[in-house]
């Protein structure tokens, strides 16, 4: 399976939230640095395992818990 649509994925996710939490706040609530999580979302950059940890941890799911949501979203 190709993850070429992770970043958006993560984006929107992170926008359906309730209550919503900006970008900003969510990097800064998961140790993560704004403009890198800018960059995954417009896929700019790629994730590292232990960045995917970080957002999964964002969302209260396990980083296989988020993968299998992603691969059940864009299959």
């Amino acid at each position: 399976m190709q993850y070429t649509e992770f970043g958006k994925f993560i984006r929107r996710k992170r926008k359906s939230l309730k209550p919503k939490i900006s970008l900003n706040n969510f990097a800064i609530n998961n140790g993560i640095e704004t403009s890198a999580l800018s960059r995954i979302e417009t896929q700019k950059q790629g994730i590292s395992l232990d960045r995917l940890a970080q957002i999964a941890n964002g969302f209260n799911v396990s980083v296989s818990e988020l993968i299998a949501e992603y691969e059940q979203t864009y299959k």
